[in-house]
């Protein structure tokens, strides 16, 4: 052990790891197990294979619309079935705290909250206080968990959200492949994706870009085939989403996607020019007439000006580090607060700077990659790729590679990259991965047709580890972070409030090396009305947001103790410097 590393932080560390190595084990176990007892298949093991034409699942997934059904309600009835064990997540990072903000906003009928008096006690990241009080992120996000909260709690909108993305991606898939390898993309999606990620436990939203994606790459193809207008009207609502979710990435996405169109508008098979613009042009250009208007309307309810996006009135009043490898940093701003301060010039302008020599590039390109192989991928779906050559040498698959390349690039140009990030090109990924598949199952070894073996052990690891999971959670049997838990120490202060009578003023007090990545500054959209208010420390200043809230009790919090309690906060405290 690392000296001074605590065993949560280094379990933190390696747990992640943990997992990719029980699964590469069993991937390398059972590789090993195919070729060492590989034999020429019998005319009774060809029937047995689950892809076999007399298979039941491939007799199924022909009845398209009910396999896609069937995916999105196994998605949600199996997490609902997990929640006695695996439980309701608790939001714990900034970006949670700023959709929960929208939510919240969205749910009372309104777009926005007017700036607080004493908002300079509340600032918090990714939102902003000024012109109004709201989440810095497009709404997309904040109004699915908006219509959770309304039907009982946030979550439910990310439940059913997740639910319905496995669902379309199975329709997606059909769009380009056999319904039988369409159904099996879609439940390793949900295997992977869709039960124990991020994705489906937490407040992220993250499943809304990536239904807007599968929505545009699963209209393509009708569109091309058909010219339906109802294809064109879900490509329309595919591009809002993006548009309100992810607008870079989605933009990015949707490039290639709308030359493809233009090519096929100018020269449509089946149908002429002018049916061509009245069914697919003319529904697109009403949806994105409509989406652009709204966005703008939004813009100037929030910012006051129809082209600002929150986003950036958040990045010029706190941040100095750009989004983008080729944009110099900003001149630093004042900041009240040293845990924002320590956010943005510690954390993201010196991440940044570390980033612009070409050694410092490769080394964050690198920890992209791994990243994004860890959470789409795995050593489960990696084995696939074995075949990816053959993609290139397969025509249906130039045009999902070309868009690959500019979801790549994407990448590569910008500072920082998450998982969800590209969450547009999830669709694209399964569909490059079954295709994978398809080309893999066809391998031969020693004359042996090994091919639909290794195949069958992609699905058989996922459910394996899916098992192994939910029954480490059955055993507490810690092999993960508890990540989706939230800031324990956080919820254990707010437990203790709920049961105390009348509203609560709660001023958080931070040690020197507080970890800025996990805040507890997070308010609802109608601050004066809430049950708890959570202030920052402001030593001195704190006088003025006591008289304010004179009808509460006030507590002050030490949030790095190993188990914070609430304290009277005293009557007087000595002066102290506000960036302390």
């Amino acid at each position: 052990m690392t000296p001074g590393a605590s065993p949560d932080k280094l379990f933190l560390t390696l747990a992640p790891w943990l997992l990719i190595i029980i699964e590469a084990i069993l991937v390398l176990a059972a590789a090993a197990l195919t070729f060492f007892t590989a034999r020429k298949p019998t005319a009774s093991s060809k029937t047995n294979i689950f892809l076999s034409q007399k298979s039941a699942f491939v007799r199924f997934a022909q009845r398209k619309q009910l396999a896609a059904l069937a995916v999105g309600v196994a998605t949600l009835a199996i997490r609902v079935a997990l929640i006695p064990l695996w439980g309701v997540p608790s939001p714990m990072w900034h970006d949670e705290f700023s959709f929960l903000l929208a939510a919240d906003t969205f749910a009372h009928g309104r777009l926005t909250n007017p700036t607080h008096p004493m908002w300079i006690h509340f600032e918090a990241f990714h939102i902003i206080q000024h012109p109004t009080y709201m989440s810095m992120y497009p709404p997309g996000q904040g109004l699915i968990l908006a219509a959770g909260q309304l039907l009982g709690h946030p979550w439910i909108g990310q439940l059913l959200t997740t639910a319905l993305l496995c669902g379309l991606l199975c329709w997606m898939l059909q769009a380009w492949l056999p319904p039988a390898w369409a159904l099996l993309g879609a439940s390793l999606a949900m295997l992977q994706v869709g039960l124990l990620s991020y994705w489906m436990n937490s407040y992220f939203g993250t499943s809304l870009p990536a239904v807007g994606g599968v929505l545009v790459l699963g209209a393509l193809p009708r569109i091309q085939r058909h010219g339906r207008a109802v294809d064109a009207v879900l490509m329309g609502v595919g591009l809002a989403i993006l548009a309100n979710t992810r607008p870079y990435e989605g933009f990015v996405f949707s490039l290639p996607i709308a030359v493809a169109m233009l090519l096929w508008l100018i020269k449509p098979k089946g149908i002429s020019v002018a049916t061509a613009f009245r069914r697919v042009a003319l529904p697109l250009v009403l949806i994105l007439g409509a989406t652009g208007a709204g966005m703008c309307y939004y813009f100037w309810r929030v910012t006051g000006n129809p082209f600002m996006m929150p986003y950036e009135i958040d990045r010029q009043t706190y941040a100095m580090a750009p989004y983008f490898v080729w944009q110099k940093p900003r001149p630093e701003p004042v900041y009240h607060h040293a845990e924002m301060r320590e956010f943005y010039v510690q954390w993201e302008l010196r991440d940044y700077l570390s980033g612009r020599s070409f050694l410092g590039y490769l080394h964050r390109l690198r920890h992209k990659i791994r990243m994004l192989w860890t959470f789409y991928m795995g050593p489960a779906l990696t084995l696939p790729l074995l075949a990816f050559p053959w993609l290139f040498r397969d025509r249906r698959m130039w045009f999902p590679l070309i868009l690959a390349g500019a979801v790549m690039f994407s990448v590569l140009i910008e500072t920082w990259t998450l998982d969800h990030y590209v969450a547009p090109a999830l669709g694209l990924f399964y569909l490059l991965l079954v295709q994978c598949m398809r080309h893999l199952r066809l391998f031969r070894w020693r004359e042996n047709p090994l091919g639909h073996q290794l195949v069958r052990i992609v699905p058989m690891v996922c459910v394996a580890m899916i098992v192994l999971r939910v029954s480490a959670v059955a055993t507490n049997t810690q092999i993960e972070p508890l990540w989706q838990r939230g800031n324990l120490k956080r919820n254990a202060v707010i437990k203790e409030l709920r049961a105390l009578p009348g509203k609560q003023l709660v001023i958080v007090h931070y040690a020197p090396g507080h970890s800025t990545h996990v805040d507890w500054i997070f308010n609802r959209a109608d601050i004066d009305a809430s049950h708890v208010v959570w202030a920052r420390d402001m030593g001195a200043g704190n006088g003025e947001l006591v008289r304010y809230f004179s009808d509460r009790k006030v507590w002050i919090v030490e949030a790095d103790d190993a188990h914070p309690t609430l304290a009277p906060y005293p009557s007087s405290l000595p002066s102290n410097d506000p960036l302390r």
